[in-house]
């Protein structure tokens, strides 16, 4: 399996971003993936996670509102679409699969949760 993330950019405050994951593998509609995020200096952070199905969804609560995450199981492709941003939102993203096959409708929020991950696709705010 293999996970590429793009779409990351410099952008201003108070705009809007999607960043995108392709997976590679016949397996990507049996797992959840979620997004993470690491600023300089800062251990890597759960932002937002989507069941297997795109049924549910899950967010970190500074980004409630402002972000959303969806997928397409035909495209093997995740998105995070960020609105609203602000300079704390600044970091690398980084996408990732979870480790194992939930069932539909579970998630998952821990980095210990999750095993493949995408290269990361920075995100820059500037005030």
């Amino acid at each position: 399996v293999q996970l590429q993330a793009f779409g990351g950019g410099l952008v201003q405050a108070g705009d809007s971003l999607r960043v995108t994951c392709a997976a590679s593998g016949r397996t990507f509609s049996d797992y959840a993936m979620g997004w993470f995020r690491q600023a300089p200096g800062k251990e890597r952070e759960f932002v937002a996670t989507i069941s297997r199905g795109g049924g549910t969804t899950y967010y970190k609560d500074s980004v409630k509102g402002r972000f959303s995450i969806s997928r397409d199981n035909d495209k093997n492709t995740v998105y995070l679409q960020m609105n609203s941003l602000k300079p704390e939102d600044t970091a690398v993203y980084y996408c990732a699969r979870d480790r194992v096959r939930r069932r539909s409708g579970l998630v998952a929020v821990t980095v210990e949760e999750y095993d493949y991950w995408g290269q990361g696709t920075l995100v820059t705010v500037s005030s």
